[in-house]
């Protein structure tokens, strides 16, 4: 073996004066076999991927972007090592992540960072409602140059930087296709740009302990209930004292305009089901402000004999016990959306009720075979079809199961064309 097959940057006369030639060759052979080792170590190793994701801890759906996209990548790229970048993973979400992923790996903080971006092969913004992460990207992009990619995101504005880098990307996978028309509308010009699912598709967190004890203590039987969710127009985050936020008048302004106009299409379907089928129906939240919208609006609205088959939950949860009571339920409805993704994403029937304050990210539901079961409350004509469609659901369990796995078996599909993408480029640093 000649060194300067293995190592081309060797040139010259191979043997020093003054070394003797038996001593000499077996230098340069150990040389060669080192380096030839560590390339092949190195060309070998499993992929890593930086995932950024984790914008808040507020709402189980923003929590669920992270662990969904962790279980897509572990059921499609088993070998690859992963580490988060998170933005906030307090409130008991770094320990349900790191029960439920013991080899993930977290970069926390400025020295975490910079590691992770010297060690990662790839960066992976998770999804979100738009480029959340935009920074980050940005900084990767800067100070490493290597391939990054948009998983699951709702666009629906821009500006220069966000234009230049879903260009730049390797790929770019939006939630809703309308997000995407609106990107190509834009001019941008990433060369793989398509629908893929919001990444709180793949969740599987499981607290069944919790879950069940909360259903027994409070007469949940196993399919007989279905999970509805109330929201306001918007989110009044300054209600929440971790959040820090000033009140916002014209958003609350808004909100009492609207909450009644928003939720009594929901009282109906509620009485509706109570009355005409065996079900009970329970009042639970996504974020940290809707335990108090769900007894106010809704469950001290009910008439009495209905409120006796309706439960309210009064505290908020993680996503893991939220889930797992979901798939215990007939199926949910409601003003959210990622409960919804996460039961169709376990197949669970879950009807969507949204207006133009949420974006465009409610019409994946068209996307994935579901216009029936998608509710625009901007729109008098949805208001007033709603209520029957979640007792048509009610009443027939096994035709909404079917229509569930159906839309599932869409997002399943789409999971493994997205992730193709990945690892094909995943496969260039080889």
């Amino acid at each position: 073996m000649d060194v300067r097959d293995v190592h081309p940057t060797v040139k010259g006369p191979l043997m020093p004066p003054s070394l003797p030639r038996r001593q000499f060759l077996q230098s340069t052979l150990a040389a060669a076999v080192a380096l030839a080792v560590s390339a092949r170590s190195e060309e070998q190793r499993p992929p890593r991927i930086l995932l950024r994701s984790s914008w808040q801890t507020v709402n189980i759906g923003d929590i669920a972007h992270t662990p969904g996209v962790i279980q897509i990548l572990s059921e499609h790229l088993p070998d690859a090592e992963i580490t988060l970048l998170p933005s906030s993973i307090d409130n008991g979400v770094e320990e349900m992540l790191r029960k439920n992923f013991p080899k993930l790996k977290f970069a926390i903080g400025a020295d975490a960072q910079k590691q992770a971006f010297k060690d990662c092969d790839f960066l992976l913004h998770g999804s979100g409602p738009s480029l959340v992460g935009q920074n980050s990207v940005a900084l990767w992009a800067k100070e490493t140059g290597k391939p990054y990619g948009i998983y699951g995101i709702t666009f629906s504005a821009q500006d220069d930087q966000t234009k230049q880098l879903l260009s730049n990307a390797r790929f770019v996978f939006f939630r809703d296709t309308l997000s995407l028309q609106f990107a190509k509308d834009k001019g941008i010009t990433c060369p793989i740009m398509e629908f893929g699912p919001d990444g709180a598709f793949g969740v599987k967190l499981r607290n069944d302990e919790a879950a069940a004890a909360f259903c027994k203590a409070n007469g949940l039987e196993d399919g007989q209930f279905l999970c509805c969710i109330p929201r306001l127009r918007n989110t009044p985050y300054w209600t929440i004292p971790s959040k820090k936020r000033a009140f916002d008048a014209k958003k609350h302004e808004r909100n009492e305009a609207m909450k009644e106009h928003d939720h009594a299409p929901l009282r109906e379907a509620i009485i509706a089901v109570v009355k005409e089928t065996a079900l009970k129906v329970l009042v639970c939240p996504e974020d940290e402000t809707q335990m108090a919208v769900g007894k106010e609006i809704l469950i001290d609205k009910l008439p009495d004999d209905v409120k006796k088959k309706v439960v309210w939950r009064e505290k908020y949860w993680l996503t893991d016990e939220a889930l797992s009571t979901y798939v215990r339920s007939a199926g949910l409805f409601g003003n959210e959306m990622h409960s919804p993704i996460m039961c169709i994403g376990n197949g669970i029937p879950a009807i969507i009720c949204r207006w133009a304050e949420q974006t465009s990210k409610g019409f994946m539901w068209r996307d994935i075979g579901l216009s029936d079961w998608l509710f625009t409350f901007d729109d008098e004509a949805d208001i007033k079809r709603m209520p029957s469609a979640v007792l048509a659901m009610a009443k027939d369990p096994a035709g909404s199961k079917s229509r569930a796995l159906k839309a599932r078996d869409i997002v399943l599909q789409r999971q493994r064309e997205t992730m193709a993408a990945l690892k094909n480029e995943l496969a260039q640093k080889k």
